[in-house]
């Protein structure tokens, strides 16, 4: 070997040097020999080995190589060849020594092997993260948590292994004194077990993904999932706040997803305003014309009024005498052929103009239809739109809109 060419232990008792303080001396001095080495063979293999590897990787077809190459794997794997060096070279330059201080330097080597293994295994689980969401899938199912488990698991396991390294103790002696303090390590842990239970459910349910508008009034939560971890749930509000949400609270209590709204071909409109009761009425015969000149009202009241006409000539009876058009009715029958030629609307969904029970505010008539803006400004612009319209109409139909009286009614009295 190396240090048998080169014997500096020699050539220190030579010099009349203590033989116990030489083999000291001897040691370190390969000791950082290797060390030197390892760092020339770590600087070399980044140098090359990782210069290749980006080569072969910008020649291949497929992407995933450039994730793992962007997250640093081959980096990570890279320094493993100066660390067999140190740990096949160790036993020699070590040799001389006593037993206690080889097994602290092996231990040394070890821990470093188990705290690059864990900096790798990270590395790899990031891109693989990485690749799954290149992929439509990630849209829909979420490996976060899943990664976070793994994770979890070898890194505690990693923990274990290097405290049985320092203790100089088996790890089943650890693991079995863990298992002992299970029950403990569930309540410590417990937020964790419910998000990792919580995760499957969510996954395999497809409850939520990540890009989902969901609203959660008990965390005051209202906007798009950005990620779904172990123990967490991100949610961006619209004022671009961020709330986080336990994940196992997803499981546990209601919270509205409006993805299914999303996917739709429109989002609804279902909004009311309350009519003066006292404004009703029978259509008179002026009334008439005038709403015949209502473009997408006249042919309907022609229809109407002919049909009227002759239920009462064919048949007797007060019911038929009594029958005629009111101002209410035409009003709701122009709001839905409003809705019907509006382009904001969607045509092919339902369209209902109904009214609904009277109250001591008056008689509320809801709009029932579905813009074709999904988009929350874009749906709020035409909702905002079509009130607008409804609000400005209603009187030209001698309807008046409900609203309690305020001040300036009280002042316009006195006057």
């Amino acid at each position: 070997m190396l240090h048998s060419i080169i014997d500096f232990k020699s050539y220190f008792i030579d010099l009349g040097w203590d033989e116990v303080y030489v083999r000291h001396i001897n040691a370190l001095i390969w000791s950082g020999i290797i060390v030197v080495l390892a760092w020339l063979l770590d600087w070399i293999s980044k140098r090359v080995l990782l210069r290749i590897i980006r080569k072969v990787i910008n020649r291949s077809t497929s992407h995933w190589d450039d994730m793992l190459y962007e997250k640093k794997v081959f980096h990570r794997l890279s320094h493993f060849v100066s660390l067999i060096m140190i740990y096949a070279l160790s036993p020699y330059v070590l040799s001389e020594l006593s037993e206690s201080f080889t097994h602290i330097a092996r231990g040394a080597v070890n821990i470093a092997a188990i705290l690059l293994f864990l900096a790798l295994l990270h590395s790899l689980l990031e891109g693989i993260k990485e690749i799954y969401n290149s992929y439509e899938i990630s849209k829909y199912r979420s490996i976060n948590g899943y990664v976070q488990v793994v994770r979890i698991i070898f890194v505690s396991m990693g923990v274990i292994w290097i405290v049985s390294i320092l203790l100089g103790k088996s790890p089943t002696v650890l693991f079995t004194g863990i298992s002992a303090m299970a029950a403990i390590l569930m309540l410590v842990f417990k937020d964790t077990l419910l998000g990792f239970v919580a995760s499957i459910q969510i996954s395999a349910n497809d409850m939520v993904r990540p890009g989902d508008w969901i609203t959660f009034s008990k965390y005051q939560a209202d906007g798009t999932v950005t990620e779904i971890n172990l123990t967490t749930v991100k949610v961006q509000n619209g004022d671009k706040t961020i709330t986080t949400i336990p994940t196992y609270a997803l499981v546990a209590d209601s919270f509205i997803n409006w993805r299914g709204m999303e996917e739709a071909q429109g989002r609804r409109i279902k909004r009311a305003l309350n009519v003066d009761l006292n404004s009703i009425s029978f259509c008179s015969p002026e009334q008439l014309e005038r709403f015949k000149k209502v473009e997408i009202l006249g042919s309907y009241i022609d229809d109407r009024l002919a049909e009227i006409e002759s239920l009462k000539a064919g048949q007797e009876g007060l019911f038929h005498r009594s029958r005629n058009l009111t101002n209410i009715g035409l009003f709701r029958q122009y709001l839905e052929n409003y809705l019907r030629v509006n382009p904001a609307i969607n045509h092919d969904m339902n369209i209902v103009v109904r009214q609904l029970q009277p109250t001591e505010n008056g008689i509320p008539i809801e709009i029932y239809a579905f813009s074709i803006h999904k988009s929350w400004v874009d749906f709020e612009k035409v909702q905002s739109d079509l009130f607008d319209h409804i609000l400005a109409k209603a009187p030209e139909f001698d309807l008046n809109i409900f609203q309690h009286p305020t001040g300036q009614d009280f002042k316009r009295l006195q006057a």
